[in-house]
């Protein structure tokens, strides 16, 4: 399973977090994405940010270094960016994008991006290096209960089948008629 990739974005006084919202499972979550082949996680980290914001970032810091604890995650490299340069934009894998006050922060952020939110704003020194809390089976099986629409969508992803996709959106996206 490749690696993937989540960055944190701040405002100047790093008291608001810039938050993606899903197209293919419609919760905010921080921008990341899977490592291509042939790619470092510090450049799929540049990549994945800007697709998903509009934003060219650049890499502040590494925040930390996620080890899986079960098939629902796996390991992640996290990073803080900064803004460079452009403008928010959405995409066909977000179809919103919004800095969020620290202490208010959507109630549909899913685990772990609550406790990843903590581990950046708390500035360590060092790269954390650690194991994902929150995600387990009994997390998904709560989750499941409370929100079944949006948990069925979370589990097509896991098994390969996007709802964002391309081809999804172009049929859902094409102008209709206006006979």
């Amino acid at each position: 399973m490749n690696p993937s990739v989540s960055t944190i974005i701040f405002n100047e006084d790093r008291t608001e977090v810039l938050l993606v919202k899903r197209r293919d499972i419609p919760v905010w979550v921080l921008p990341g994405g899977g490592v291509d082949a042939g790619e470092t996680p510090a450049e799929a980290a540049l990549r994945e940010t800007r697709e998903e914001t509009g934003y060219t970032v650049k890499i502040a810091r590494q925040v930390a270094e996620y080890f899986p604890v079960n098939r629902l995650t796996k390991l992640t490299y996290f990073f803080e960016c900064t803004i460079v340069e452009g403008a928010p934009q959405t995409s066909l894998e977000t179809q919103a994008i919004c800095f969020f006050p620290l202490g208010e922060l959507p109630k549909l952020l899913p685990p772990p991006y609550p406790g990843w939110i903590r581990d950046a704003a708390a500035s360590h020194p060092k790269v954390l290096r650690k194991k994902i809390a929150g995600v387990s089976y009994l997390t998904a099986l709560k989750l499941f209960l409370k929100h079944p629409l949006l948990f069925t969508r979370f589990l097509l992803t896991k098994c390969g089948i996007h709802l964002n996709g391309p081809f999804f959106w172009k049929r859902r996206l094409r102008p209709t008629s206006t006979r």
